[in-house]
């Protein structure tokens, strides 16, 4: 009898469920959207309740979609956006606040705070991470300080804290387990990286009860199993839950970089760039962070990462808030019909910047307007925007990293674009390499499921079920690129000066 795992893959904008089976091929899946609440500029908040409903909703939907008999499904594994935090009721399960998610910057002054204090060392040496809004301990800060009775009831011990790994686990095992994986830990800010445990100093420097966090686990073990009285998945009841991480580390698993120095980009939401620098965290020097990728069968792998806040979102704000195109696959036909940007450039920096920079107060800019600039233009431009922050991120990861990266192996959303595929190559003058299997980070979640349930023997067995889908090598000469990637830079600076100019 054929045996299916389900990975569930809870993102920014939508949840979704996949069912591979075990050559890593979909066999069925779904998906749904999900509001994105806006309170004020550079808020952003997601309803918990509602990332549950349409998270379960997928999940019953794939499998119904399969046709098979629940039973084959041997694991369940899951894998989210990061950084994104929610706090709720240990005994009756509702939220006390909408998710703050990981592009907020409402805590921006407690970060400069934090600095001040001198803090920014103690970061860095034990989580690998820098003082930014980005990550979830000062999230978690914002809600014990600003919702009233919050944090006396956390006190009490009546609230559990987490990221949205924690929150799917908690539901899935009805309250049962809570729980986190070390790569989600790593990126609170509050998790030492070497010790793999929550850090004392540091949640006390940052006023948060220790008793609220979830218990940290390695990335491909049994956390607990589906619970029988969940609404509309009853036929899974017993399933084990036994694979979690973050969609990037997920996606770098997924992607079978299994190997110090083999990296891939995520252009999602965001792009995130990571690098496997093997089993000792690697301290960077040049704006980037260290996370835990995974651990596995007691092996921990650490990363070189990179994150760039706002890439397929840019194609979003021209289709929902410019108007200028009707889809998303409308940017690409349009960017194709001008030879280049002409002399434009987007800067989209609508939630500050991300690496290298690291700018909580930049703001999206827009350089090289003329009178003959058209929406054709700007779509061009707009695309040349994300390669050109993948290529700042790669740059900084060459200068940390112990050997330079050969080839970059691509995925999500905006990686099917066979124009921002090539920018992005000519800009590296680097072999960028496309998967034929790109929804990794799902199958990343579902791999260290299936390890755990002893669907695959090893990570040997993994990386032969990787292909390649198109190598898109250099082609633009590369004076032009380094011209462009120039002028890039002066961009990126008009955005960086904008508020201190304006106050």
């Amino acid at each position: 009898m054929e045996t299916y795992i389900a990975a569930l893959d809870q993102g920014t904008t939508s949840s979704r469920a996949i069912l591979f089976n075990r050559a890593g091929e979909i066999v069925a899946r779904a998906q749904h959207p999900f509001r994105q609440i806006y309170p004020q500029p550079g808020w952003v908040e997601h309803d918990p309740m509602e990332i549950w409903a349409t998270e379960k909703r997928a999940l019953a939907e794939a499998v119904d979609a399969a046709h098979i008999d629940p039973k084959q499904i041997a694991a369940l594994g899951l894998t989210n956006q990061r950084e994104t935090t929610i706090l709720w009721d240990r005994a009756t399960g509702q939220p006390v606040h909408n998710a703050i998610v990981w592009q907020c910057r409402r805590t921006a002054a407690i970060c400069d705070r934090l600095k001040a204090d001198g803090l920014g060392g103690a970061v860095t040496d034990k989580t690998g991470l820098l003082i930014d809004a980005y990550f979830s301990g000062t999230k978690i800060k914002w809600l014990l300080d600003n919702v009233p009775g919050v944090r006396r009831r956390a006190e009490r011990g009546e609230l559990c804290a987490g990221t949205v790994d924690s929150w799917l686990i908690w539901n899935l095992t009805g309250g049962r387990a809570h729980v986190t994986d070390y790569s989600n830990a790593s990126r609170t800010m509050l998790f030492n990286i070497h010790t793999l445990q929550w850090d004392e100093e540091l949640c006390h420097a940052l006023g948060i009860p220790m008793q609220l966090l979830p218990e940290p686990r390695p990335n491909s073990e049994a956390y607990g199993a589906v619970a029988p009285d969940i609404p509309g998945l009853e036929d899974l009841a017993g399933i084990p839950i036994c694979g979690s991480a973050g969609d990037q580390p997920a996606a770098l698993f997924g992607q079978a970089c299994f190997t110090p120095g083999q990296a891939k980009n995520t252009y999602g939401t965001g792009c995130f760039t990571l690098m496997n620098v093997g089993g000792q965290a690697v301290r960077s020097r040049a704006g980037l962070v260290t996370s835990v990728g995974w651990s596995v069968g007691g092996e921990t792998a650490y990363a070189l990462e990179g994150s760039v806040f706002n890439a397929g979102s840019t194609i979003q704000w021209l289709r929902d808030e410019l108007g200028l195109i009707g889809t998303a696959p409308e940017c690409d036909r349009l960017a194709e019909s001008v030879p280049s940007a002409g002399g434009v450039y987007v800067v989209p920096a609508f939630t500050g910047l991300g690496a290298p920079y690291w700018d909580m107060y930049a703001r999206g800019t827009i350089v090289g307007l003329t009178r003959g600039t058209t929406r054709a233009h700007i779509a061009r431009a707009v695309l040349d925007s994300i390669a050109f922050q993948v290529t700042d991120l790669v740059r900084a990861m060459n200068a940390d990293a112990p050997c330079p990266i050969t080839t970059l192996r691509v995925d999500g959303g905006a990686s099917v674009s066979d124009i921002l595929m090539q920018t992005q190559a000519d800009l590296l003058r680097l072999p960028v390499d496309r998967p034929a299997q790109v929804e990794t980070t799902a199958f990343g979640a579902a791999a260290l499921a299936g390890l755990a349930a002893g669907v695959w023997s090893g990570l040997e067995e993994l990386e032969g079920l990787r292909r390649s889908q198109h190598l898109f090598r250099p082609q633009r000469k590369e004076a032009d690129c380094a011209a462009d990637y120039a002028q890039w830079r002066r961009a990126v600076e008009r955005s960086r000066s904008w508020i201190e100019n304006d106050v």
